[in-house]
């Protein structure tokens, strides 16, 4: 199916136009060309992987395989269908090869803490899960031009989305993520899997069911970047820095919950959060410090610690899902090298 003549944008006029030249000399083995295609697609491709694999760290590596493959591909493409319908199938497919080997989802070790936690009240699958950083949503082309698409395009980066999907079968979640945040026809979908329209129709309603179950209501978070925001983040922030956990409960809604991936320990409920939070801020009290940051369209933190020579050592990062004027969702990444992607990874002195 050709679908070069619904590409939406300013993509659409590139592929069809100027690019041409460009198309013709990345064909006969002109590097520089081949990058220049590849430009305007490598970071939403990117951001493709990681939804299927809930990892920058391996969404790196099935980018990488696809612009390989695409290299090696080129010149067998004929134009069907778009070049960026191509990518994504080549995207797509490289992403289910690394799950089917066992290259991705493979969860690291659980992370130790240095106190003694209490106990869960509840436990889920171990995830390999990393948080995405904001920065690199604005180098997406035309990201997502309307009210509407905005809205859907943040839902679909958020934590939750992307750690649902990594609880569904594979195919599934590709699936989902093709026809729910990309928009692809179901027709497309199909081609893309090596399958037909009704067994796509059938992955999706199973894959939507899923997360129907796992994700709830709740009121819309406040704007990015608004004053309700702003309040809400920086007064999270201000309590937890001080250890005032009686003051961070207080802005939780009655069914958030915390967890820290890879760690399949989640605690439920404020009174729960607080009992954990509790035992953390004894630990470090004194010694945090945080930097502002943003992850998958949400308000987050780089954590840092002070060691005994006054240096704020890189800890890891909290990633806050708000539901309007309350927390729903506490996510602490514990490893350091989380942070680099963020371009936070030193140590603040």
């Amino acid at each position: 199916m050709d679908t070069a003549d619904t590409e939406k944008g300013p993509l659409a006029v590139t592929i069809m136009g100027a690019t041409e030249d460009t198309l013709g000399r990345a064909r006969a083995g002109d590097e520089r060309a081949f990058e220049a295609l590849m430009a305007p697609y490598r970071r939403e491709l990117q951001l493709h992987c990681y939804r299927i694999l809930g990892s920058l760290t391996d969404a790196e590596d099935a980018l990488q395989e696809t612009l390989l493959a695409a290299w090696r591909g080129l010149s067998g493409y004929e134009g069907r269908a778009s070049l960026r319908t191509w990518l994504y199938r080549i995207a797509t497919n490289r992403c289910l090869n690394a799950i089917r080997d066992g290259r991705a989802r493979v969860p690291p070790p659980e992370p130790v803490p240095p106190f003694q936690p209490p106990e869960p009240n509840r436990r889920g699958e171990a995830t390999w899960l990393q948080p995405y950083p904001d920065a690199l949503l604005d180098e997406i082309v035309d990201f997502a031009p309307g009210p509407e698409e905005r809205y859907q395009a943040r839902e679909t980066v958020e934590l939750a989305f992307v750690e649902t999907l990594q609880h569904l079968p594979p195919r599934q979640a590709a699936a989902l993520v093709l026809r729910e945040a990309l928009g692809f026809s179901a027709a497309e979908v199909a081609d893309m899997l090596d399958t037909s329209e009704i067994a796509v129709k059938g992955l999706l309603r199973r894959g939507r069911a899923t997360l129907d179950r796992r994700t709830s209501d709740r009121p819309p978070a406040p704007p990015p970047g608004s004053e309700e925001e702003r309040d809400l983040t920086r007064r999270f922030a201000d309590s937890f820095v001080a250890g005032d956990i009686d003051a961070v409960v207080a802005l939780l809604t009655d069914d958030a919950w915390l967890n820290m991936p890879p760690a399949p320990h989640q605690y439920c409920g404020p009174a729960a959060i607080g009992a954990f939070l509790l035992v953390s801020a004894a630990w470090i009290a004194g010694r945090l410090r945080l930097q502002p940051t943003r992850a998958n369209t949400q308000p987050a933190f780089g954590c840092y610690l002070v060691d005994a020579a006054g240096t704020a050592e890189p800890a890891g990062m909290v990633v806050l899902t708000l539901a309007g004027d309350r927390i729903s969702r506490i996510t602490r990444f514990v490893d350091a090298a989380t942070l680099r992607p963020f371009g936070i990874s030193a140590p603040l002195r």
